[in-house]
């Protein structure tokens, strides 16, 4: 014989479970909430910030969105968009602005390689550091170098 089954009740977690269950610490958690990256949760009586189970996949959005290069900012505008039904032209276009920042820093990381393999070709590392031709590129003032 088939039972009906009822509906199971949310499951609610304190910010200790939340923590553990999205692998981060209750101080993220707030951090997060402050950022308004994740809802107000419910809270009991006694004050005690009770979180849906879907608030984990919310963290590991964020610390995902994180890894790839976006900030706090943009990644609440992400979830703005996705809780507020906002467009894929919106989001590829937040992707691409993020794409062009971060050619930027590459190419001002390559400059910066090729400046410091000059700089250490120029150095011959015997002696006193006070005539190191490093430490003198480094210390002539923005006019010198021009």
């Amino acid at each position: 014989m088939n039972k009906a089954k009822t509906p199971e009740p949310v499951q609610k977690l304190t910010i200790g479970a939340l923590g553990k269950l999205a692998d981060v610490g209750i101080d993220t958690v707030r951090f997060y909430e402050r950022r308004g990256l994740l809802p107000a949760p419910n809270r009991t009586t006694s004050g005690y910030r009770l979180y849906d189970k879907d608030t984990v996949a919310r963290i590991h959005f964020i610390r995902r969105a994180k890894r790839l290069g976006f900030t706090l900012d943009e990644i609440k505008t992400l979830l703005r968009l996705q809780d507020q039904g906002g467009t894929k032209a919106e989001v590829r276009d937040l992707t691409k602005h993020k794409l062009a920042e971060i050619d930027m820093r590459i190419n001002d990381l390559e400059r910066m390689r090729t400046v410091l393999q000059e700089l250490a070709r120029s150095c011959s590392g015997k002696g006193n550091a006070d005539s190191c031709p490093i430490i003198e590129a480094i210390a002539a003032s923005p006019a010198d170098n021009s």
